[in-house]
């Protein structure tokens, strides 16, 4: 009679399967086979941190408003379209340059049209700011009236990230790499 052996494997996958029956499942492993690149360059610039305030400063202010009886003055209607939209499209475009997209997608021109987009969201938010801060009315809605002025206040600052962006997307589309000294005047 044949003797039977005393260990059997029975497992149909590879190797890895072995190791993960003893421990060997772990979130360094799992996060070492998925390949994320990230653009740590980004992160650490001038554009990356003012989208970072575009995204910060927007999402307060729309937060300030949304709690403030908005539906009352049909001009916060405006507000917040452009507040949350240029917020959404925003963060959408920060994860997309982050996660380096303009290498997936080459036919598109990402400096045009970072540039376009950057000087649309800084006209769009400029007339939100001037309406917000037209309609902050100190005897109406006396209790919102806070709101609404810290509101007009932190679109103001957005307002300002995006030109600065609009500014440093234009020199990025012009190509110069920003620096003043090589546009200086020939001798």
């Amino acid at each position: 009679m044949a003797e039977f052996p005393s260990k059997v494997n029975t497992e149909t996958g590879s190797s890895n399967a072995q190791t993960s029956q003893q421990g060997g499942n772990s979130l360094r492993g799992l996060a070492s086979n998925v390949t994320v690149r990230m653009d740590m360059t980004f992160i650490q610039s001038i554009p990356s941190i003012l989208m970072m305030v575009e995204i910060v400063m927007g999402l307060l202010h729309w937060a300030l408003i949304a709690s403030a009886p908005y539906t009352v003055l049909p001009v916060y209607g405006w507000v917040m379209f452009v507040a949350v939209t240029l917020w959404i499209l925003t963060t959408i475009l920060f994860f997309m340059i982050l996660f380096g997209a303009q290498e997936k997608l080459t036919f598109v021109p990402w400096p045009l049209t970072v540039m376009g987009y950057n000087g649309i969201a800084t006209l769009l938010y400029l007339t939100a700011f001037l309406a917000n801060a037209a309609s902050v009315h100190p005897f109406k809605y006396s209790y919102f009236h806070g709101h609404f002025g810290a509101a007009a206040f932190f679109a103001a600052v957005v307002t300002l990230a995006y030109g600065a962006s609009a500014f440093f997307s234009y020199l990025d589309w012009k190509g110069d790499g920003g620096n003043a000294a090589t546009n200086s005047v020939p001798t």
